[in-house]
This record gives C-alpha cells, structure tokens and sequence, in this order.
C-alpha cells in the first residue's frame, strides 16, 4: 500500500512538472501546425466614412457595437463576423452592396472595435456565441430567414455557432476563407509568419481543461502580427493582438472540427487561389465527406482578405440569398 501511494505521488508529481513547463515554459515558434494568418491586405481606414456604430444589449447589459444596413421588404437577416484582431468595419463595402439581398448587421466581436473591453478577452468560452444568438434575436423579424456569414476565423465561429447550442437559428451560412482548425489538411505551415501560435501551451490548457481546471484560461496562446498602422483607433487604445485561451477557444470550431462542419445548414463556401492562409483546394476534400449542403467556390487571383471586396464574390453571395 506504502509503495502504492508512493507511486501515485511520484506519477502525479511527474505529471503536475509536465504540465508547468507546457503552460508555463515559453512561448512555442510555429511549428507546422500552421496557425500564421497574414493581415498584410487590410485596406486603409477613412475615418469617418464607414456606417456609424450602434450598440445592442447583450443579457450581461455589455453593449455589443454593431453596423445596420437595412435592406428591402422579405429579405433575409445577414449576420456577417469578421476575422481575429479586426472589427466589422472591413465589410462595408460588402454590406452596402448587399442592402437589396439582405437587412445586412455587422458586429464587432466582443474583446474587437471601439467598444469596452476591446482589450481582447471574454468571460467563458462560448461567450461570443451567446452574444451572436442575442444579436439575432434583438434584430431578426418574426418568420425571417437568418443568415450567417464569416471570415478567416469568423467563418470558423459561424461554423461553430452551427455545430453548438443556437445552431437551429440559422437557415444558410457564408463561409469567406473560413478557419477549421490548426491541423485541418487546408491550413498552411506558418502561412507567412502572420501569427505566432503557443501550441505547447495550448496543449497542457487543454488538458488541464479536460480536468475542469479553468483558472489559468485568461493566458495568451496566440500572437497575431496585423499591423497596427492600419486600424482607426478614436480611443487611443492598443488593438488586440493576442487571444487567451478562452478567446481563442471561442472564436473556433471545436476540436473536433468536422463535427460542427457537418452541422451546417445550406451554404456557400467563397476561398481566393491567392489565400496565403488557407490552401483554398482543400475545403472540398476537407469538408464534403461529411456534408452535402456546401457549395465551394475558389476566387482566381485573390488573396486572403482581398477575398472581401473582390466583386465576384458580391455576385455569388447575391445569387445565394437570392435562394431566401
């Protein structure tokens, strides 16, 4: 019995060092798990010149930030959720185009944009959905059709969001370059050294998650590199660069990935052959074993974030809402 619980000290002594120098023991370089999204296309702001903000309660009373592009009568609601480190101010363009398809809402992602707590943490994992399916119900008219659209990593909580608890809110979604996961065969090594991601850190939280252990979530577990020179920040305030454990757990499919693709309801999935993120070729092969809802598209020519405003992807995304 003595050795017994000897062994049980020494293995959980072992085990407890482990997972100190996981958490604790540096920040780990890519490491071909790729994890790096390049920024480096984000389109200079005009201050002033985007759809103003408005703000909607969420059930904690935090004023979620949001655009509205009203659209026509019997359109669908569009929910568009920008990428990781961004705000929504990078759809406008987008979104005034679509106000003929779709009453068009762009939120600024808690812990984004100009709103409090920008700083770029959230409460609990799963947060960011909770406030997306509040948004949707303070905005959507009855009987509705409700669309959600995403980008880089907002495509991956739209996908999310599908696979979780509200995914029976949505009647389509829009995928734009979407991220599935830090091992999914379309994820590049290192994509050009956009983010830096802390994957032995990432790997001891994880397990230590696993064991109900939450108390060490608010560390950072990716650095993103968007520069910062390209943000309007009217509040003088560093962007978010970084995402903590929650935040990063929240803003993507979970792990695994395949079972929230496989969630979806009706889509269309818009990449650019240009995507230094995202090997846009592999969506299809990743995702079409496990859903028949998905159309894929590849935009020839365009980059990650150019994706965005490339026109051909206004008209495919037209002629999809057109279906609503």
């Amino acid at each position: 019995m003595v050795r017994l619980f000897q062994f049980a000290v020494v293995s959980l002594s072992i085990a407890a060092v482990v997972l100190a120098v996981l958490v604790f023991g540096g920040r780990s370089a890519p490491s071909g798990d790729g994890a790096g999204l390049v920024f480096a296309d984000v389109p200079a702001r005009d201050a002033g010149a985007a759809t103003p903000l408005q703000s909607v309660a969420m059930r904690d009373g935090y004023p979620l930030r949001v655009r509205k592009y009203n659209g026509a009568e019997d359109v669908p609601l569009l929910v568009l959720v920008h990428g990781p480190t961004l705000d929504g101010e990078y759809f406008d363009s987008l979104a005034n185009a679509l106000r003929g398809k779709a009453d068009v809402i762009v939120p600024d992602l808690r812990g984004h944009g100009t709103a409090p707590g920008r700083r770029g943490d959230i409460d609990y994992i799963g947060q960011l959905e909770d406030d997306l399916a509040d948004l949707i119900a303070a905005v959507a008219k009855p009987d509705q059709a409700v669309i959600m659209g995403g980008h880089s990593w907002g495509g991956g909580l739209v996908i999310r969001f599908a696979g979780g608890t509200y995914g029976d809110l949505l009647d389509g979604a829009v995928l734009l370059a979407p991220f599935l996961d830090h091992t999914a065969p379309n994820t590049r090594e290192n994509s050009g050294g956009g983010a830096q991601l802390f994957s032995r850190r990432i790997m001891g939280l994880d397990i230590l998650n696993t064991l109900g252990i939450t108390a060490l979530n608010h560390l950072p577990v990716i650095q993103f590199g968007m520069p910062v020179a390209v943000r309007d920040d009217p509040l003088d305030e560093p962007v978010t660069t970084a995402f903590s454990y929650t935040l990063n757990a929240s803003f993507t499919p979970r792990r695994a990935y395949l079972e929230d693709v496989a969630a979806l309801p009706p889509f269309v999935l818009l990449a650019g052959s240009a995507d230094e993120a995202f090997i846009s070729s592999q969506y299809a092969p990743t995702m079409g074993p496990v859903t028949d809802n998905g159309r894929f598209d590849m935009i020839l020519g365009a980059s990650h974030l150019g994706l965005v405003d490339d026109p051909r992807t206004l008209g495919i995304i037209e002629g999809f809402l057109d279906g609503y």
